[in-house]
C-alpha cells in the first residue's frame, strides 16, 4: 500500500533563489527538522546523484537514502527512495509567481513499510508527519528570505 503527502508553501523570493536553497543538500538542516543531508555519490546536482538523509533525535533515528531520478534546474527535482525503511518517490518543485515570490511544493508518494502494521499505522503517523513537513516547510519559506547564492 502507499500513501501520497503533498504540501506547499509561498515564498518571498524569486524561483531561482528558491531552487538554489532547496536544493542545497548539506543546508537543509538549517530548515529540516532533525534532519541532516549529504551528498553521497555524484554532485547531488544530476541525475544518479546519491544523497542521504539522516533523521532523528536524541540519537534514535534512521537515515533516509534517495536518488535523484530527474533534475529539471529551477523547476523540479525528483528522487527515489531506496532504504528498507522508506520507499518511494519524492518530488521537489518551484513554481514562480512572478519576478520576486514563488511557490515550494513538497510531495511524496510512500510505499508503507511493515505490511498490514503499516496500513494500520499511517493513519496515527501520517498527522505528526505531515506537521513535520509543513513545519519544515514554514523553516524554509524563512530561511530563503536570507539565502545568499554566493553561500553554497
Amino acid at each position: 500500500m502507499s500513501s501520497d503527502l503533498i504540501l506547499s508553501v509561498e515564498v518571498e523570493a524569486p524561483a531561482g533563489t528558491t531552487w538554489l536553497a532547496l536544493t542545497d543538500w548539506p543546508r537543509q538542516s538549517e530548515w529540516v527538522l532533525g534532519t541532516t543531508v549529504r551528498v553521497l555519490e555524484g554532485n547531488g546536482r544530476s541525475v544518479g546523484s546519491k544523497i542521504a538523509a539522516t533523521t532523528g533525535i536524541g540519537g534514535v533515528g534512521f537515515t533516509d537514502t534517495m536518488e535523484v531520478t530527474a533534475w529539471e534546474p529551477p523547476l523540479r527535482v525528483t528522487m527515489r527512495h531506496l532504504g528498507s525503511l522508506v520507499r518511494g518517490t519524492a518530488a521537489f518543485q518551484v513554481v514562480a509567481n512572478g519576478p520576486t515570490r514563488s511557490t515550494f511544493v513538497w510531495a511524496e508518494h510512500l510505499d508503507l513499510p511493515f505490511g498490514l502494521i503499516g496500513r494500520l499505522g499511517w493513519p496515527v503517523v501520517r498527522p505528526a508527519f505531515s506537521l513535520g513537513v509543513h513545519q519544515s516547510m514554514k523553516r524554509f519559506a524563512n530561511f530563503v528570505q536570507d539565502y545568499s547564492v554566493g553561500e553554497q
